[in-house]
């Protein structure tokens, strides 16, 4: 994960923000990997619906595409603490 310079100015409850919101990022793209590897595990499986791998890669796309929000959310926070 890159972390972007802090502004010296920035609040510290700000900064915290921040830096959970990297945190959740972080874990919605563990979370899209472990939904990609149930997926895998299922396409070989004989009792698994048809649709439930298709399901949790729509699942697994949407925890990356989160992911990359809060982590914008982040930036534009630190960048507002810089203005």
């Amino acid at each position: 994960m890159a972390t972007e310079s802090r502004p010296v100015t920035a609040a510290p409850e700000l900064l915290a923000y921040v830096d959970g919101l990297r945190a959740d990022a972080d874990r919605m793209d563990g979370y899209a990997q472990r939904l990609r590897g149930a997926a895998e595990r299922l396409g070989g499986c004989a009792g698994a619906p048809e649709w439930s791998g298709a399901a949790l890669d729509r699942q697994a796309t949407a925890c990356v595409t989160a992911a990359v929000q809060l982590r914008a959310a982040a930036t534009a926070l630190l960048a507002h603490a810089a203005e």
